[in-house]
């Protein structure tokens, strides 16, 4: 027997794959590779991670089953025998009640997605398929399930054996016809930390997803952890992390800042390793010592100089174990909410003259720039891995910035005195800073993204305090 070559078809509905496999054969029966995940992930097949594996036998010619569409993926393949196969798009969207049929084999097999509604009937006595779910089954599951009639009009699919001869089960000949389908909701996003500056940010980019704050989601609690059903979501964003920098060198700070931003996080990532979720985790320029002479690039070695840097590196390592990962350096973070800007600001009108830092140099990361190439990074997904996102343009000190924002409300820039960072905190308790902040954006910019001005964005900041 002449095997045909491995090969992927596309079909009228979105995600669902045919597949043709090698099928071996000789004088003493038939051989093939079911399932071979290297093989067929080079030929586009999603990396969907199946954790259950089922049989159905059928007995006779004609049994009949469906339409199910199941909150997981679903691949499908003939053990012996033949069936029809039909499947209706039953996701919410463009696509809703798109049917496309097909002949199965066990030269041929079928990739059905989450929300696909799949049906089956038998054209042969005998006749066994296999399936492979990347979910396991459970009552609960079930109750997610969307169901449509075999015999649904609008959908009229050309049953090889006609469904009045054919064998089929009580609760399938109950299925509504498409017009009362409750059509499969896609997975959601689901941002941690919502009640951050970032996390505000996020909630105004991404108005369809689920926002979580610490009273819902504690990374340091796994109980909350536990309560989530993350079957509901494709996507999470972690805008959560203990970011009280100098309370991070003491002993009490110390142990929640390693709990929430390292320990949190891997639980985080062993989650969404087992749901298959993407993972955009947020970091901080604090990973890298400063020392550098030029901005600091993705694959840069890090070298934290306190404890909040060094929990935000060990949370880049633990995000980055998650097959789909963004991990998102960035650096002077001003949004909704007390910050730097703000400060200067309220200095600036109430007649106070400002010692600020003049020896750490970096670039401002406004929020709502941060929650846009986060956008992007889900919308255009290059590569997984490491991005830095700042503002672009010059980089420039914090005296600098004090005296942009004076300007910018209409105060002398001059009452702004610059200081080292060594003056500024003689005599006070307070982590080491790294003296330079500046990253390089080339990774951002190479993927699509164009990082606003970052002296553009203060003015529209500014402009927004009025």
């Amino acid at each position: 027997m002449a095997a045909k070559p491995l090969a992927l078809r596309e079909t009228t509905i979105p995600g669902l794959l045919l597949l043709d496999l090698p099928v071996h054969g000789d004088n003493r029966g038939w051989f093939k590779e079911n399932w071979q995940r290297e093989k067929m992930l080079a030929l586009g097949l999603p990396d969907f991670g199946p954790v259950q594996n089922n049989v159905s036998f059928n007995d006779a010619r004609g049994a009949t089953r469906g339409i199910h569409a199941e909150p997981w993926d679903k691949y499908v393949s003939v053990a012996s025998g033949r069936i029809f196969g039909a499947w209706v798009d039953l996701r919410e969207g463009p696509s809703f009640g798109t049917v496309f049929t097909a002949e199965l084999d066990p030269s041929t097999a079928i990739f059905v997605p989450r929300g696909v509604g799949n049906s089956y009937q038998t054209l042969e006595d005998d006749t066994a398929y296999v399936y492979l779910v990347n979910d396991h089954w459970s009552a609960e599951a079930q109750s997610e399930y969307t169901f449509l009639n075999l015999a649904d009009p609008t959908a009229a699919i050309p049953w090889p054996i006609p469904l009045d001869e054919a064998e089929r089960s009580e609760k399938d000949l109950a299925h509504p016809f498409l017009p009362d389908v409750v059509p499969m909701r896609p997975r959601r996003t689901l941002v941690l930390g919502a009640n951050g500056q970032l996390g505000r940010a996020l909630a105004a980019e991404f108005p369809e997803a689920d926002l979580a704050d610490r009273s819902r989601i504690d990374l340091t609690r796994p109980e909350t952890l536990e309560a989530v059903r993350w079957s509901d979501y494709d996507t999470v964003i972690n805008a959560a992390a203990y970011t009280r920098v100098d309370e991070a060198e003491t002993p009490e700070g110390r142990a929640e800042c390693w709990a929430a931003n390292a320990t949190g996080v891997g639980r985080l990532a062993r989650i969404a390793t087992r749901h298959r979720l993407t993972l955009v985790h947020v970091s901080s320029d604090y990973v890298f010592d400063g020392a550098s002479d030029r901005p600091y690039a993705e694959d840069d070695p890090v070298a934290p100089l306190g404890v909040y840097g060094q929990t935000k590196a060990a949370g880049d390592a633990l995000a980055a174990t998650v097959p789909q990962h963004y991990v998102v350096r960035t650096s002077w973070v001003i949004g909704d909410g007390g910050n730097f800007v703000r400060t200067m600001a309220s200095l600036a009108a109430r007649g106070v003259d400002p010692r600020v830092v003049d020896d750490q140099r970096g670039r401002l990361s406004f929020t709502a720039d941060i929650a846009a190439g986060i956008r992007h990074l889900l919308a255009a997904r290059p590569a997984y891995g490491v991005y830095h996102l700042t503002g672009a343009g010059p980089e420039m000190s914090w005296a600098e910035v004090a005296r942009a924002v004076f300007a910018g409300t209409g105060h002398d820039p001059e009452r702004v005195t610059g200081v080292s960072t060594a003056e500024y905190f003689a005599g006070k308790q307070a982590a080491p800073r790294p003296l330079r902040s500046t990253l390089s954006l080339d990774r951002i910019v190479a993927s699509g993204f164009a990082p606003r001005d970052a002296r553009e964005s203060l003015a529209e900041y500014l402009a927004s305090l009025t």
